[in-house]
């Protein structure tokens, strides 16, 4: 079963997330995004399996949204994606992708929705 998590240390949700998936009795492939920020297709990729708005994967609290002005309905998807490549700290965490879906999972006790029972 190959399970990963885009994931960052000192998010809380995100090591919640990881331990409910170490729980299950997989350990994942582990990627901090921060220091190893997806490529602008895989994180295409991602919201697509996740099937929601590429704003919805925005992370608002903590990161230059505001003074982007990312709330501006003039960024288009790819403008959104290359600026989340360019500063990943944009990037909501965490997303797990396995073979059930991929998810961002906030609350963390979402991600069982995607994993193997």
């Amino acid at each position: 079963m190959s399970i990963t998590i885009y994931h960052n240390p000192a998010c809380g949700t995100s090591r919640n997330a990881l331990e409910i998936i170490r729980n299950s009795g997989v350990e994942p492939t582990i990627i901090e995004y921060l220091k190893t920020p997806p490529s602008h297709s895989d994180l295409e990729m991602l919201i697509k399996k996740m099937g929601v708005p590429v704003r919805d994967v925005l992370r608002r609290k903590g990161t230059p949204y505001e003074e982007l002005g990312l709330y501006d309905p003039k960024w288009d998807d790819n403008a959104l994606l290359d600026l989340m490549i360019k500063q990943p700290i944009l990037i909501n965490r965490p997303i797990v992708l396995t073979p059930l879906g991929a998810k961002l999972c906030r609350p963390s006790e979402t991600v069982k929705d995607i994993l193997p029972s």
